[in-house]
């Protein structure tokens, strides 16, 4: 009998390092902080990867994709990141956006929109501003399923928690995600 053919199409890049960002925001659900993460790549490598530490290092700034970018840098011995993608598993809010900018990453692959304050296109376009002496392009939807499903498991599993009035309750900001299933800000 002949050994069975997997005929499957193997994953895309975009795929592949996205499912790498999606370890990195189990890795911060793992530890109660809301489940983003993110990955750098250059010329196919992996020189960065980082989850959510907010609540770890009480600092608001502490976010996956900041955290991505200055191990990016320390890695590259530079802080323009040029042929760089960076993946990250929910669109950047205003404060990761305007750092990538800055950076000059020149790509960034998502896993899912947030259309209620997403800081790249959704609610501040700021990836395309023609004010900006730099402009990102972007990809959106990349395993966006699963990138959604942690996030609203993780809300779930808060709310769920603060309405049992369990230790999740105190967490002001991590249970303040919208009622319609759209991702809380990271």
């Amino acid at each position: 009998m002949p050994p069975e053919i997997d005929n499957r199409t193997p994953a895309s890049p975009h795929e592949r390092f996205m499912r790498l960002a999606l370890r990195q925001a189990r890795a911060a659900a793992d530890l109660e902080e809301v489940p983003v993460g993110a990955v750098i790549v250059r010329e196919g490598q992996l020189i960065a990867q980082a989850h959510n530490q907010v609540e770890l290092l009480k600092d608001p700034t502490a976010h996956a994709e900041i955290l991505a970018i200055t191990q990016a840098a320390a890695a590259l011995q530079d802080w323009r990141l040029a042929g760089t993608i960076l993946y990250v598993t929910k669109e950047p809010c205003p404060m990761c956006a305007g750092a990538i900018v800055l950076a000059r990453i020149p790509r960034v692959v998502w896993g899912v929109a947030d259309p209620a304050r997403g800081g790249a296109v959704s609610l501040f376009p700021i990836f395309q501003n023609p004010r900006l002496n730099h402009r990102v392009e972007f990809e959106g939807g990349v395993l966006e399923e699963e990138c959604r499903g942690l996030l609203q498991d993780f809300f779930r599993k808060h709310r769920a928690d603060r309405a049992a009035g369990s230790a999740g309750a105190s967490r002001g900001g991590a249970g303040a995600d919208p009622a319609d299933g759209r991702p809380a800000p990271t």
